[in-house]
C-alpha cells in the first residue's frame, strides 16, 4: 500500500483547484484530504457547504488514480468506473465525472 508523497499530494491539490476554476463555477473551492493512500476529495460550495465528490487511490503515479464515488445514500464510497470505462485515470477526468453527477452536468460524460 503505496502512499503519495508531498509532492504528489500538493500536485494533486493543484491540478484539482485548477480544474475546479477552469470547469466548475459551481464550487468556490476543492478540499482534498489524505488518508494512506487515498485522497478524499470534496467541493466547496458558494454558500462555503461541503459537498464531498470521491475519493482516489494512489497507485504510485501522480497522473493516475483509481476512482470511487462518494455514495450519499450509503454515506460512503464505492468503486467506479470513469467514462471511459477505467478504474483509473486523471485526477481531473474523477472531478469532472463526481461534478457532473452531483453538479447535474452531463455532458462531461460524453
Amino acid at each position: 500500500m503505496a502512499t503519495p508523497p508531498t509532492s504528489t499530494k500538493t500536485s494533486l491539490q493543484q491540478r484539482l483547484s485548477q480544474r475546479a476554476r477552469e470547469r466548475w463555477p459551481q464550487l468556490t473551492g476543492v478540499d482534498v484530504r489524505f488518508r494512506g493512500q487515498f485522497a478524499y476529495v470534496s467541493g466547496v460550495l458558494a454558500d462555503g457547504e461541503p459537498l464531498s465528490l470521491m475519493r482516489l487511490r494512489y497507485g504510485g503515479s501522480a497522473a493516475r488514480w483509481g476512482f470511487a464515488i462518494y455514495l450519499a445514500s450509503k454515506d460512503g464510497y464505492e468503486d467506479s468506473f470513469l467514462p471511459t470505462g477505467d478504474s483509473a485515470g486523471a485526477p481531473e477526468d474523477a472531478l469532472d465525472t463526481a461534478c457532473g453527477l452531483y453538479l447535474g452536468d452531463p455532458t462531461t460524460w460524453t
